[in-house]
Protein backbone atom coordinates (compact mmCIF):
# COMPACT_ATOMS: atom_id res chain seq x y z
CA UNK A 1 0.00 0.00 0.00
CA UNK A 2 2.84 2.38 0.75
CA UNK A 3 4.28 1.79 -2.74
CA UNK A 4 1.02 2.67 -4.48
CA UNK A 5 0.55 5.87 -2.51
CA UNK A 6 4.11 6.99 -3.26
CA UNK A 7 3.73 5.91 -6.88
CA UNK A 8 0.53 7.99 -7.18
CA UNK A 9 2.43 11.06 -5.98
CA UNK A 10 5.26 10.22 -8.39
CA UNK A 11 2.84 9.92 -11.32
CA UNK A 12 1.25 13.28 -10.45
CA UNK A 13 4.66 14.96 -10.20
CA UNK A 14 5.82 13.21 -13.38
CA UNK A 15 3.12 14.97 -15.40
CA UNK A 16 4.62 18.36 -14.57
CA UNK A 17 8.28 17.38 -14.63
CA UNK A 18 7.98 15.75 -18.06
CA UNK A 19 7.04 19.13 -19.50
CA UNK A 20 9.75 21.08 -17.69
CA UNK A 21 12.67 18.62 -17.44
CA UNK A 22 12.31 16.37 -20.47
CA UNK A 23 15.13 18.26 -22.21
CA UNK A 24 17.53 17.43 -19.37
CA UNK A 25 20.11 14.76 -20.38
CA UNK A 26 19.42 11.28 -18.97
CA UNK A 27 16.05 12.47 -17.59
CA UNK A 28 14.18 9.33 -18.69
CA UNK A 29 16.98 7.04 -17.48
CA UNK A 30 16.92 8.73 -14.06
CA UNK A 31 13.15 8.34 -13.94
CA UNK A 32 13.45 4.59 -14.63
CA UNK A 33 16.15 4.27 -11.95
CA UNK A 34 13.86 6.08 -9.45
CA UNK A 35 10.96 3.69 -10.15
CA UNK A 36 13.28 0.70 -9.71
CA UNK A 37 14.49 2.19 -6.41
CA UNK A 38 10.83 2.54 -5.30
CA UNK A 39 10.06 -1.09 -6.23
CA UNK A 40 13.19 -2.78 -4.95
CA UNK A 41 12.71 -4.92 -1.83
CA UNK A 42 16.39 -4.31 -0.93
CA UNK A 43 16.22 -0.51 -0.92
CA UNK A 44 12.55 -0.20 0.16
CA UNK A 45 12.44 3.25 -1.41
CA UNK A 46 8.68 3.57 -1.27
CA UNK A 47 8.65 2.70 2.47
CA UNK A 48 11.36 5.28 3.19
CA UNK A 49 9.52 8.06 1.32
CA UNK A 50 6.17 7.10 2.83
CA UNK A 51 7.42 7.04 6.44
CA UNK A 52 9.54 10.15 6.07
CA UNK A 53 7.19 12.44 4.08
CA UNK A 54 3.73 11.08 3.30
CA UNK A 55 2.61 9.63 6.66
CA UNK A 56 3.57 12.68 8.79
CA UNK A 57 1.82 15.03 6.32
CA UNK A 58 -1.33 12.91 6.26
CA UNK A 59 -1.34 12.63 10.08
CA UNK A 60 -1.08 16.41 10.52
CA UNK A 61 -3.88 17.10 8.01
CA UNK A 62 -6.18 14.25 9.09
CA UNK A 63 -8.98 16.47 10.44
CA UNK A 64 -8.97 18.68 7.37
CA UNK A 65 -9.05 15.64 5.10
CA UNK A 66 -11.96 14.14 7.06
CA UNK A 67 -13.91 17.42 6.86
CA UNK A 68 -13.25 17.64 3.12
CA UNK A 69 -14.46 14.06 2.63
CA UNK A 70 -17.62 14.79 4.65
CA UNK A 71 -18.31 17.94 2.61
CA UNK A 72 -17.72 16.06 -0.63
CA UNK A 73 -20.07 13.27 0.47
CA UNK A 74 -22.81 15.76 1.42
CA UNK A 75 -22.43 17.74 -1.80
CA UNK A 76 -22.40 14.60 -3.89
CA UNK A 77 -25.59 13.40 -2.18
CA UNK A 78 -27.29 16.74 -2.80
CA UNK A 79 -26.08 16.78 -6.39
CA UNK A 80 -27.28 13.24 -7.04
CA UNK A 81 -30.69 14.04 -5.55
CA UNK A 82 -30.97 17.19 -7.68
CA UNK A 83 -29.85 15.39 -10.84
CA UNK A 84 -32.12 12.44 -10.02
CA UNK A 85 -35.13 14.73 -9.59
CA UNK A 86 -34.34 16.49 -12.85
CA UNK A 87 -33.97 13.15 -14.58
CA UNK A 88 -37.28 11.89 -13.21
CA UNK A 89 -39.01 15.15 -14.16
CA UNK A 90 -37.59 14.95 -17.69
CA UNK A 91 -38.65 11.31 -18.00
CA UNK A 92 -42.14 12.06 -16.67
CA UNK A 93 -42.53 15.05 -19.00
CA UNK A 94 -41.31 12.99 -21.94
CA UNK A 95 -43.73 10.19 -21.09
CA UNK A 96 -46.67 12.59 -20.71
CA UNK A 97 -45.77 14.42 -23.91
CA UNK A 98 -45.40 11.16 -25.81
CA UNK A 99 -48.70 9.89 -24.42
CA UNK A 100 -50.47 13.13 -25.29
CA UNK A 101 -49.03 13.25 -28.80
CA UNK A 102 -49.66 9.55 -29.30
CA UNK A 103 -53.21 9.89 -28.04
CA UNK A 104 -53.75 12.88 -30.32
CA UNK A 105 -52.44 10.99 -33.34
CA UNK A 106 -54.46 7.92 -32.42
CA UNK A 107 -57.64 9.93 -31.86
CA UNK A 108 -57.14 11.76 -35.16
CA UNK A 109 -56.75 8.46 -37.00
CA UNK A 110 -59.79 6.99 -35.30
CA UNK A 111 -61.77 10.17 -35.86
CA UNK A 112 -60.91 10.18 -39.54
CA UNK A 113 -61.99 6.55 -39.89
CA UNK A 114 -65.19 7.02 -37.91
CA UNK A 115 -66.08 10.23 -39.76
CA UNK A 116 -65.77 8.37 -43.05
CA UNK A 117 -67.98 5.62 -41.71
CA UNK A 118 -70.54 8.09 -40.33
CA UNK A 119 -70.92 9.81 -43.68
CA UNK A 120 -72.41 6.57 -44.98
CA UNK A 121 -75.27 6.69 -42.46
CA UNK A 122 -78.05 9.20 -42.03
CA UNK A 123 -78.34 10.83 -38.64
CA UNK A 124 -81.85 9.49 -37.99
CA UNK A 125 -80.86 5.90 -38.85
CA UNK A 126 -78.51 4.33 -36.38
CA UNK A 127 -77.10 0.96 -37.29
CA UNK A 128 -79.26 -1.44 -35.32
CA UNK A 129 -77.43 -4.38 -33.84
CA UNK A 130 -79.37 -7.44 -32.86
CA UNK A 131 -79.16 -9.04 -29.45
CA UNK A 132 -80.03 -12.57 -28.46
CA UNK A 133 -82.58 -11.37 -25.89
CA UNK A 134 -85.56 -9.09 -26.43
CA UNK A 135 -84.37 -6.29 -24.13
CA UNK A 136 -83.67 -3.07 -26.02
CA UNK A 137 -79.99 -2.18 -25.88
CA UNK A 138 -78.86 1.44 -25.88
CA UNK A 139 -75.23 2.37 -26.52
CA UNK A 140 -74.13 5.28 -24.33
CA UNK A 141 -73.02 7.28 -27.35
CA UNK A 142 -76.32 6.96 -29.22
CA UNK A 143 -78.68 9.93 -29.04
CA UNK A 144 -82.04 9.44 -27.26
CA UNK A 145 -84.57 7.45 -29.23
CA UNK A 146 -81.98 5.29 -31.04
CA UNK A 147 -82.67 2.03 -29.26
CA UNK A 148 -81.60 -1.24 -30.75
CA UNK A 149 -84.38 -3.79 -30.61
CA UNK A 150 -84.31 -7.55 -30.76
CA UNK A 151 -84.33 -9.14 -34.20
CA UNK A 152 -84.50 -12.82 -35.10
CA UNK A 153 -81.20 -14.67 -35.00
CA UNK A 154 -81.08 -15.32 -38.70
CA UNK A 155 -77.80 -13.47 -39.26
CA UNK A 156 -74.20 -14.33 -38.32
CA UNK A 157 -74.01 -14.37 -34.54
CA UNK A 158 -75.53 -12.45 -31.66
CA UNK A 159 -74.55 -8.97 -32.94
CA UNK A 160 -74.84 -8.11 -36.59
CA UNK A 161 -75.71 -5.10 -38.72
CA UNK A 162 -79.35 -5.21 -39.86
CA UNK A 163 -79.18 -2.68 -42.68
CA UNK A 164 -76.80 -0.16 -44.13
CA UNK A 165 -77.70 2.94 -46.05
CA UNK A 166 -75.24 4.88 -48.11
CA UNK A 167 -75.67 8.60 -48.61
CA UNK A 168 -75.19 10.04 -52.08
CA UNK A 169 -72.02 12.05 -52.44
Amino acid sequence: MMYWIVFAFFTTAETLTDIVLSWFPFYFELKIAFVIWLLSPYTKGSSVLYRKFVHPTLSNKEKEIDEYITQARDKSYETMMRVGKRGLNLAANAAVTAAAKGQGVLSEKLRSFSMQDLTLIRDEDALPLQRPDSVPFVFPWNPPGHHLHHQPLSNFGPFSIRKERKLPR
